[in-house]
């Protein structure tokens, strides 16, 4: 699922570092967090959608990557992170 222009601003916004940042960990994971959850929402309608579900682990297992660099890199910035994504880490 795409994450609609104006949402995606929002959480770059939210997650960026400084006021040009669009590619950092945290805001790389936070987009990927908004789609597995438009992902999510979209197998309670349509539980058989097999393709889009391997789509679904790739982004996971991407989100994880991305956090278990920030957790080796920078423990702070990884906790207040999954705090505001409210993830269970």
């Amino acid at each position: 699922m795409v994450v609609i222009k104006d949402k995606k601003k929002e959480l770059i916004k939210n997650f960026a570092e400084h006021e040009s940042d669009t590619g950092s960990c945290s805001v790389q994971a936070a987009l990927l967090t908004e789609r597995i959850n438009n992902l999510t929402e979209h197998f309670k309608a349509h539980k058989k959608d097999f393709n889009s579900r391997v789509g679904l682990l790739r982004l996971v297992s991407q989100r994880k990557s991305l956090l278990e660099y920030l957790k080796r890199e920078d423990s702070g910035k990884y906790r207040e992170l999954i705090d505001k994504l409210k993830l269970k880490k």
